[in-house]
């Protein structure tokens, strides 16, 4: 990897304004997403439905989804100031050093001496950093909550829940990420300049460990998972999956109305071993006809091999991220710059790499979301094959109506934000002429 060497070269040089460079990285993101939910927010303030969804929702309906995403518009002018100016302050006021230091304080007063080194204060840090991150985001977290989806009636959870979901996320956080982490820090320590083969392969290995425990250990500390009762919806599935060979292992319906009136279906697991989890609220705001239709457009995902190819694509990406670290991991320059004159801890390299990353970053988010709606219209159409046309028309809208989701979109701002096709967009995909579901 000589041209990796050279480029490491090439970028430690002293004095070298990382930090300027990093947050114009930052600010111009920021612009960026700014202009775009300017022109959302414009297309968010019309009051007449679009052409499409004629007949199809009524002007209440259609009143009521701009008000609520109107409601999060500016929610989200709000929130994302808050984290650039918090962004910034970070870099400004050298908090990473600080938060190291006081890592190095922790483990030096309260670990016994066998536990000093980088990989024992990293993951004092990590813990530190990611306890203080969460602090300064809760006050946001708490008003989505408690004000803006409350006040549209989709917020079901209690303040004792919120917390008690806070402590346990901040719990599971430095229980799974410290091992990990002490893993990664450990490869990238043993294997020099090339630590990024392996380390891409150790994170290979993470995620398929995370996938078969997660439903097991994790999912139940948050929702309840209950078998599908026998009838005519488990019949409808069973025979479904049959017909497509999909291995379905387990089918599930998980207690989403706990938090939240938003409705939802997903498969996890395995190639081998599959489990299909339906939320209690789809079920209850839908006939079977429609949960099935749901269905099959997300086992179009399975059969089309969408989650196998993001996966791929997911990985080959992951690769570069490291690969592209090594360049900056002993980069000198960078870490002075953010006031590490005297070490070069390897998680404060990662963490500055990812927002030097920023741009390349935007872009992918482009790609990969112009490659995911491909893969949704795939899907719907996978459905509308095997016969479901109309009852997936009828649950989309549903959907939509009862989620209260965005039911148009300015184009830009959609294009880099939205990963599914809009509502009327994916009903012409389907050539759908149907009326509107009361």
């Amino acid at each position: 990897m000589d041209f990796l060497g050279n480029l490491a070269r090439a970028l430690d040089r002293p004095g070298f304004p990382w930090k300027t460079l990093i947050i114009s990285f930052g600010v111009s993101q920021y612009l960026l997403e700014t202009w775009l939910s300017y022109r959302q927010h414009k297309k968010l303030c019309e009051t007449k439905v679009p052409k499409a969804l004629e007949g199809v929702v009524t002007k209440e309906v259609y009143d009521k989804s701009q008000e609520y995403g109107r409601a999060k518009s500016k929610f989200g002018f709000v929130s994302s100031l808050y984290g650039q100016v918090t962004n910034i302050a970070t870099i400004h006021f050298d908090i990473l050093p600080k938060l190291w230091n006081l890592a190095g304080v922790i483990i030096t007063k309260y670990a016994p001496a066998r536990f000093s080194g980088e990989i024992s204060q990293s993951i004092v840090f990590f813990i530190v950093f990611t306890v203080t991150s969460n602090l300064i985001s809760l006050p946001l977290s708490y008003y989505k909550n408690f004000v803006l989806e409350q006040k549209f009636g989709f917020n079901k959870q209690t303040e004792k829940l919120f917390f008690m979901d806070t402590i346990k996320t901040q719990i599971l956080i430095a229980a799974i990420g410290s091992p990990i982490l002490a893993g990664f820090l450990k490869i990238v320590s043993y294997f020099g300049d090339n630590f990024f083969y392996y380390v891409w392969l150790f994170v290979l290995g993470v995620q398929a460990f995370m996938i078969t425990v997660y439903p097991i250990t994790i999912l139940p500390l948050f929702n309840k998972l209950t078998p599908l009762e026998d009838g005519k919806l488990k019949t409808e599935v069973e025979s479904l999956a049959a017909k497509l060979n999909f291995p379905l292992k387990h089918l599930y319906v998980i207690d989403g109305s706990k938090r939240s009136a938003h409705s939802n279906a997903y498969f996890y697991g395995l190639p081998w071993s599959k489990h299909i989890v339906i939320y209690d609220t789809l079920i209850e705001k839908s006939n079977v006809d429609e949960v099935v239709a749901v269905l099959a457009h997300e086992l179009g995902h399975w059969k089309e091999g969408h989650t196998t190819k993001q996966f791929i694509v997911s990985q080959f990406y992951t690769f570069a991220v490291f690969a592209l670290f090594s360049v900056f991991i002993k980069n000198r320059s960078l870490y002075q710059a953010f006031g590490f004159h005297d070490s070069m801890p390897t998680i404060i390299g990662f963490l500055i790499f990812n927002d030097i990353l920023t741009p390349v970053d935007t872009v992918l988010k482009l790609l990969m979301n112009l490659m995911s709606r491909k893969f949704e219209y795939e899907a719907d159409a996978f459905a509308v094959r095997l016969g479901y046309a109309k009852d997936l028309a009828k649950s989309l809208i549903k959907l939509q109506v009862q989620n209260l989701s965005t039911m148009d979109a300015d184009w830009l701002y959609s294009a880099y934000h939205y990963t599914h096709p809009i509502l009327p967009e994916r009903l012409r995909a389907m050539d759908w002429k149907g009326g509107k579901v009361e």
